[in-house]
C-alpha cells in the first residue's frame, strides 16, 4: 500500500511559477505540497537573470513610470500576432500589478525597478521605452539556513570564481573596474566580502538575479509552512471520472499518492530538455545536433505528458516553440560542457556577428530571441562574434572576463579564438576571409556617423540599453581595428519552452474541446505562453509565470474541494 498524503494543493515543479502557486494558496489557508523532481529547488528561475516583466506594476508606478492596461494590451495583441489570447492576456495585465503587490508586501519576496530596461520592440504599437520590467531584490543566503542547500546554484559560468554579480548598476562597475576609482572600489569591496563568505560558508553568500528569486519564494514558501519535497517527480495523476484529484509521487521510499482537495498545478518547467518533443518542435534539432539548453537536465517535459495524459493540448502552432538565446558552449575542467547565454556583450560597441561567409545577417544589439530568428532566416544554426583586442580588454566576450582577468586559458581551450590579423582570426573559425575583411571595411566606414548603415544597430531604446554610453554618437559602435582579433562561437538554445499546455485565464487547464479539466492548472512554461510564440521584453517568462501562480492559488481557493475517489464512491 503506498503511502498516502492529504492536501489543498499539489504543485508540480518548484520554479517561479510552482513557488508562486504554494505560496498564494497557503496564504489563503490552504495546505500545500510542491513535489520536485530535482534535488534542487528552483528550476530554471534559479539560473535566470531575475526580471519580470508585469505591465503596470506598483514597483515602477513608484518609480514614476508611467503605463496603462490599454498600451500594454495594443503591445502584446502587436507581439503575439494571430496567436494573441485575449482572455489571458487580459487575466495576466488585470492580476499582474495585484501579485507583484501581494509578493512584495505579504512574503519574503522584494522587488525593484528596472525603469530604464526597455521593451524589446519599444518602437511598436504600444511598446514602451523602459518601465514594465522589475527584478528580484539581492538576497543574503542565510535567510535559508539548513535549506540552503536545496536551493539550486548558479550557473557556473555566469559567475566570476563563485560571485553572483547582479545585473545592471553592479555589472556596469565590473565593466568599468580599470577605468574608475568608484568602480574599483566597489568591486574591491563585494570581492572582499565574497572573500569572507568563501572563508567562513565554503560558498557565495549574496544571492543575485534568479537566484535571489528563487530563494526569496522558497523561503516564502516555508514561512507559510508549505511541505516541499524534493527528489520526488510525479509519475501520474490521479483522477475522477474527468476531474483530477491528485498524483503519484516516486521517492527513494517509494511511491506515495497525493490527494489534493482543490488542485494540482503543473510547473515542472516545459521541455527545454526533452529532446523526443525537441525533434518534434525544433526545427533545427531535427537530428538533435542543432540545440544547447541552460535549463536544468531534469526538464524535460513531465508536466506536459502528464496534462496530456488528462486530456489536455499542447499547444504546437506558435512561431516559435521556445524563447530563444545564442549560447557559447564552454569546455570544463571534468570534460563536460557549460552553456553561457549571450544576454548582453552583442549590443556593445565594436561587436559583429557573422556566418561562416564572414558577413552580418542581424543588428547584434537586438534581443536574444530576435537574433535568434534572424539566424534561422539565414538557415544557419551557428555564427561568430567577433571583436577587436581593445573591446576584449574592455568588455571580455561571452565566458572570457574582460582585463585583468588573463584569457589565455580560454584561448588553449578553443573556446576563444584568436589572430594577429583579420585573416588568422577567419582560418581559426573557418570563416570566408574576403567576406569577413569587407564586412569589419564596412562596418569600421560607418563608425564616424554612428550610424550602422547595414542593420541599425544602436538604433533602438532596447539596443543603446545594453550598449556603453561612453561612446559616441551611438553606444553600440566602435571601430573593429586593432589586433590581435578574437571570435566566439553561438549556437542555439533557449530561456524556456512558449508551447505548452492550453490554460485559460483562470489558469486551469483545457481538454481538447477548450473546457477546463477540473482540479488541473498550468504556470510557468507548462502553461502555453501568453505572448504567443513571441518575446516582448525582458522577464516576458517570469511575469506572467508569477502572475498565473497567483491567479490560479486564487482560483483553488475559491472553489469547492474535489471529492476524493472514495467520497464520490460512499
Amino acid at each position: 500500500m503506498a503511502e498516502t498524503i492529504e492536501c489543498d494543493v499539489l504543485v508540480v515543479g518548484s520554479g517561479a511559477g510552482g513557488l508562486a502557486a504554494a505560496v498564494a494558496a497557503a496564504a489563503r489557508g490552504l495546505t500545500v505540497v510542491v513535489a520536485e523532481k530535482d534535488s534542487h529547488v528552483g528550476g530554471t528561475t534559479a539560473l535566470s537573470g531575475g526580471f519580470l516583466w508585469v505591465p503596470n506594476n506598483p514597483i515602477s508606478q513608484a518609480d514614476g513610470v508611467i503605463d496603462t492596461p490599454e498600451a500594454a494590451r495594443t503591445y502584446l495583441r502587436h507581439e503575439a500576432g494571430n496567436h494573441f489570447n485575449a482572455e489571458t492576456v487580459d487575466a495576466f495585465l488585470a492580476a499582474g500589478p495585484e501579485a507583484v503587490a501581494f509578493f512584495h508586501e505579504q512574503t519574503q519576496v522584494q522587488f525593484e525597478p528596472a525603469s530604464l530596461f526597455s521593451d524589446y520592440h519599444p518602437t511598436a504599437p504600444g511598446g514602451m521605452a523602459g518601465g514594465r520590467s522589475i527584478k528580484a531584490q539581492a538576497y543574503r543566503a542565510q535567510g535559508l539556513g539548513a535549506e540552503l542547500k536545496r536551493l539550486r546554484p548558479p550557473l557556473p559560468e555566469l559567475t566570476f570564481v563563485g560571485l553572483m554579480i547582479g545585473s545592471g548598476p553592479e555589472l556596469k562597475h565590473f565593466f568599468n573596474v580599470t577605468r574608475s576609482i568608484a568602480s574599483a572600489a566597489y568591486v574591491a569591496g563585494r570581492l572582499l566580502s565574497h572573500a569572507r563568505d568563501l572563508a567562513l560558508n565554503g560558498r557565495g553568500m549574496l544571492l543575485t538575479n534568479g537566484n535571489a528569486l528563487a530563494a526569496r519564494l522558497f523561503r516564502s514558501a516555508l514561512d507559510r509552512g508549505v511541505t516541499v519535497l524534493t527528489d520526488a517527480p510525479a509519475i501520474r495523476l490521479e483522477r475522477s471520472g474527468h476531474t483530477v484529484t491528485g498524483a503519484v509521487l516516486r521517492q527513494k521510499t517509494g511511491e506515495v499518492l497525493v490527494r489534493a482537495r482543490r488542485g494540482v498545478v503543473l510547473a515542472a518547467g516545459g521541455f527545454p530538455q526533452d529532446t523526443a518533443r525537441r525533434k518534434i518542435m525544433f526545427a533545427h534539432d531535427a537530428d538533435s545536433d542543432g540545440h544547447f539548453s541552460p535549463a536544468p537536465t531534469s526538464n524535460t517535459g513531465d508536466g506536459l505528458r502528464l496534462g496530456e495524459d488528462a486530456g489536455a493540448v499542447v499547444e504546437a502552432g506558435y512561431p516559435n516553440a521556445a524563447a530563444w538565446v545564442p549560447v557559447s558552449r564552454v569546455p570544463r575542467k571534468d570534460g563536460s560542457w557549460g552553456v553561457f547565454p549571450h544576454f548582453i556583450d552583442r549590443a556593445k560597441p565594436g561587436l559583429i556577428a557573422v556566418l561562416d561567409d564572414g558577413r552580418r545577417f542581424v543588428n547584434e544589439a537586438n534581443s536574444y530571441h530576435d537574433f535568434c530568428q534572424a539566424l534561422f532566416a539565414a538557415g544557419r544554426k551557428r555564427a561568430w562574434l567577433v571583436v577587436d583586442h581593445p573591446f576584449m580588454k574592455r568588455f571580455g566576450l561571452g565566458f572570457a572576463k574582460p582585463f585583468p582577468v588573463p584569457i589565455g586559458p580560454q584561448v588553449r581551450s578553443g573556446y576563444l579564438k584568436r589572430g594577429d590579423s583579420l585573416a588568422a582570426l577567419a582560418a581559426a573559425c573557418g570563416i570566408d576571409a574576403e567576406g569577413l575583411a569587407a564586412t569589419v571595411a564596412q562596418w569600421n566606414a560607418d563608425v564616424p556617423s554612428g550610424e550602422d548603415s547595414a542593420f541599425g544597430k544602436g538604433s533602438t531604446a532596447y539596443n543603446r540599453f545594453n550598449g556603453d554610453p561612453e561612446f559616441a554618437p551611438n553606444p553600440c559602435i566602435a571601430p573593429i581595428a586593432s589586433g590581435p582579433y578574437y571570435a566566439v562561437e553561438v549556437v542555439i538554445g533557449d530561456l524556456g519552452t512558449f508551447a505548452g499546455l492550453r490554460s485559460d485565464g483562470n489558469a486551469q487547464v483545457l481538454d481538447a474541446q477548450g473546457q477546463p479539466i477540473p482540479g488541473l492548472y498550468a504556470a510557468g512554461n507548462d502553461m502555453a505562453s501568453i505572448m504567443g510564440g513571441n518575446y516582448p521584453g525582458g522577464g516576458i517568462t517570469l511575469g506572467p509565470a508569477l502572475t498565473f501562480g497567483y491567479i490560479a492559488a486564487r482560483h483553488m481557493a475559491a472553489a469547492a474541494p474535489v471529492a476524493a475517489p472514495a467520497e464520490q464512491a460512499a
